[in-house]
């Protein structure tokens, strides 16, 4: 008999005795054939033994590893506990899939083992049972899935319930932890730096590099030698290289091995970012510290207090308020005519800070601007320009940057608008308000103690939102639930070595799901470590080496600073070192001013792209050997930022000119939407006086009789030469259209009306 014949006629058998998983076996065979989605999006092998799935998802409970027929439990009185406490479980998709290939293994292949052959044709003979598959089952089942062999050194490795364990060192000695609680200007922080000054050792872990840089300067202003240790530079004060008593740092660089009788850990509430909160959990439960200082608000107490418990340490709680007043004002702005010296225009968009700059110069004002792409040394530039009472900048415009980091002299805080797009825990986008964490944290940026105005007003450039911004001052701050956690090299690297085969993206996937946490932690947001892991993937790299890559911070949405990231990487794995030549060429240095809004974006890139490069140079100090040029370099780039920003009101025109200029290569709708958004931009300003620039008239009827050229020429986007070539040019465009379109000596309705009034377009 034929082996087609044979393996056609075991799959008719009858089921006969077969009971569990068994029958199981026999409905699978007998399924009809076609590709079943395997884990993770992916279609199990089906040609080839030796083929295996790269997936890995949890692993359902039931009885596949057991072969033995048991009866199904009755609902107990308590209800499904289990599922209440996990989740319900899908206990047919690994079992069913693996069915599937098996079948379609067994079909396919002209040539099989000889076990499985032998007891094939056995069974087909009645000298076997269809039972004694099962072996040959499980083993092609371990192969297309191969976490089924390892799932439970998996969840071991995976197992993150007990985070404290993880820091040894800091569980061997009894800490006192001290949390500084109050809103932001209550002095909370001044009294743990005060702390961390006067001992004699000790570390500073702040959420930015700014804050890092400060506390760095004061430290040693004061005496104190001091480090600065970020992720893109180390700065040592000994001359010959020893290390500090004292060292400021990022949170993410601080040291859980080092020794120090006293440490702060600044924005403690930030603990719960869906993406850098594990670094302040690492910081919280690993710092060697004979006392911890927490700055932070009220919300993280509860789970500060919760998480120490675990350790054995209780948490004392000094309670601060605001050294000074801050009001919320009963009506809006609604015009930036009302603007006054010490208002700061709060933007969540580049776009909105680039217009509001643009109507604040045609009034004659100057403005700072701060937002977060900008190099830290242009953001002090700004605030600099903004603080001296001596320079005509009087007006702020930023984003929620100012949050945290920077000292400035506002005393109104103006919201622009209270919607900002954030990320949630899932990685997924929304556009919603603002919390009230984050408006407490930008209002209180008016009035500070150290600053020239003792009190501090808050109000919204809309009348609309002036109730909305009060509703959500008004309410009370959540409490903070959770803290973030983030797999280790070592994990991902334990991970690897049991599945072999599998990707580092699909890894952390694998790794996610098996993971187990309590109800006070959760798994950070990975979306950015695994796209930098997808973008990096073909090249040939070690686990290692591929996971510090991956953990460099960059900024997805820059094209530029991705390709750098993939280049760095290749060089890397083909063993060329990136010098100061090469790295010059590839970002085409000399760079120049820059001549529109465009250029400044990508002078931005190539700032991130050589923050990129001194961060792996400190760890990988053969391939990256030139920071030191790099970071003059990097200096120097700086100030060609700074004096783009500095212009940046010149400009935005200049951009605004070019796209009105670019106009008649557009279509006819491209052009209409343009034209209906400048009269619209044109409408919000009218009535509008300005300080040192041309008047613009008060509204009048006459005045939004005007035409559209007029208002664009009078409020400095174009010029009268400007005017008359577009006129020219949009003139000769549409009578060569309209000769394409009608007869020879006929002109089409459309034309004409075009002739008569060429300012309607």
């Amino acid at each position: 008999m034929s082996f087609p014949r044979c393996a056609l006629l075991w799959a008719r058998l009858p089921a006969g005795r077969r009971a569990g998983h068994r029958a199981a076996v026999c409905s699978a065979l007998r399924a009809p054939r076609g590709p079943v989605p395997g884990p993770l999006g992916r279609t199990p092998a089906v040609a080839s033994a030796s083929s295996s799935a790269s997936g890995g998802s949890k692993a359902p409970n039931t009885s596949l590893f057991v072969p033995l027929a048991v009866k199904p439990q009755g609902p107990s009185a308590d209800g499904d506990v289990g599922a209440e406490l996990t989740r319900p479980l899908d206990k047919t998709r690994l079992f069913h899939q693996a069915f599937i290939s098996f079948r379609n293994y067994i079909l396919q292949s002209h040539s099989l083992d000889v076990d499985i052959h032998i007891i094939l044709n056995d069974i087909c003979f009645s000298a076997a049972h269809v039972d004694d598959l099962f072996p040959f089952f499980l083993r092609h089942a371990k192969q297309i899935f191969p976490v089924l062999e390892c799932k439970d050194d998996l969840r071991k490795i995976s197992d993150l319930r007990i985070p404290p364990n993880w820091y040894p060192e800091a569980r061997a000695i009894q800490r006192k932890i001290i949390f500084h609680s109050g809103p932001t200007n209550s002095g909370k922080t001044y009294h743990a730096i005060q702390k961390y000054l006067s001992a004699k050792s000790g570390v500073y872990c702040g959420p930015l590099k700014l804050l890092a840089h400060e506390i760095f300067e004061k430290s040693n202003a004061e005496g104190v030698p001091c480090d600065l240790v970020t992720g893109e530079e180390r700065v040592s004060i000994e001359t010959d290289g020893k290390q500090a008593t004292h060292v400021a740092c990022t949170v993410e660089m601080c040291s859980v091995t080092t020794p120090y009788e006293v440490a702060v850990i600044d924005e403690i509430q930030m603990i719960k970012d869906p993406a850098r909160g594990w670094a302040w959990t690492r910081a919280l439960l690993g710092l060697c510290a004979e006392e911890v200082h927490l700055c932070g608000e009220a919300a993280a107490i509860d789970l500060v207090t919760e998480l120490l418990y675990t350790t054995g340490e209780e948490v004392e709680v000094r309670n601060y308020t605001r050294l000074t007043p801050i009001s919320v004002l009963d009506h809006a702005l609604e015009s930036l005519d009302n603007l006054r010296p010490g208002d700061c225009i709060v933007c969540f968009s580049k776009n909105d800070i680039y217009s509001v700059s643009r109507q604040i110069e045609i009034r004659g004002l100057e403005s700072a601007v701060i937002y977060g792409s900008l190099p830290p040394g242009t953001k002090l530039a700004q605030a600099k320009k903004f603080n001296d009472p001596d320079d005509p900048c009087k007006i702020l415009v930023a984003t929620d940057a100012i949050g945290m980091g920077l000292n400035l002299n506002i005393r109104r805080i103006i919201f622009y608008s209270l919607i900002k797009p954030s990320i949630n825990e899932k990685g997924e986008k929304e556009i919603e308000p603002i919390t009230t964490s984050q408006a407490l944290q930008i209002a209180g940026r008016a009035g500070r103690f150290s600053s020239k105005y003792k009190e501090g007003e808050v109000t919204t450039m809309n009348r609309e939102d002036l109730r909305l911004l009060k509703e959500i001052l008004n309410k009370p701050v959540e409490p903070i639930k959770a803290a973030g956690l983030h797999p280790t090299a070592e994990q991902i690297e334990m991970f690897a070595y049991h599945l072999p085969d599998t990707t580092l993206s699909n890894l952390i996937d694998i790794f996610v799901d098996f993971s187990q946490v309590d109800g006070q932690y959760f798994v950070c947001n990975l979306d950015d470590f695994k796209f930098s892991a997808e973008l990096i993937q073909h090249i040939p790299l070690s686990l290692r080496v591929r996971y510090v890559f991956c953990t460099a911070p960059i900024n997805k949405k820059q094209p530029f600073v991705c390709s750098s990231l993939l280049q760095f990487a290749r060089q890397h794995s083909r063993n060329e070192p990136l010098t100061f030549a090469w790295l010059r060429r590839y970002i085409k240095w000399p760079l120049h001013p820059p001549n529109n809004i465009k250029d400044l974006m990508d002078l931005e890139a190539v700032h991130d792209v050589l923050d990129l490069y001194l961060w792996l140079s400190y760890r990988f100090i053969d391939m990256f050997p030139d920071a030191s040029l790099v970071r003059d370099l990097q200096k120097e780039l700086d100030g060609i930022i700074q004096e783009g920003v500095h212009n940046i009101t010149k400009l935005i025109k200049i951009s605004e000119a070019q796209r009105l200029l670019n106009l008649e290569n557009m279509s006819a709708d491209s052009r209409s939407r343009l034209s209906g958004t400048l009269k619209s931009q044109a409408r919000r300003m009218r009535g509008t006086k300005t300080l040192g620039y041309k008047a613009v008239e008060p509204p009048s009827p006459s005045a939004e009789e005007k035409s559209l050229a007029s208002r664009l020429v009078q409020q400095g986007l174009l010029t009268a030469d400007m005017l008359k070539q577009l006129e020219k040019e949009w003139l000769t465009q549409r009578t060569e259209h309209g000769k394409d379109k009608t007869e020879p000596g006929t002109a089409s309705k459309g034309s004409r009306r075009k002739k008569k009034e060429p300012d309607s377009d």
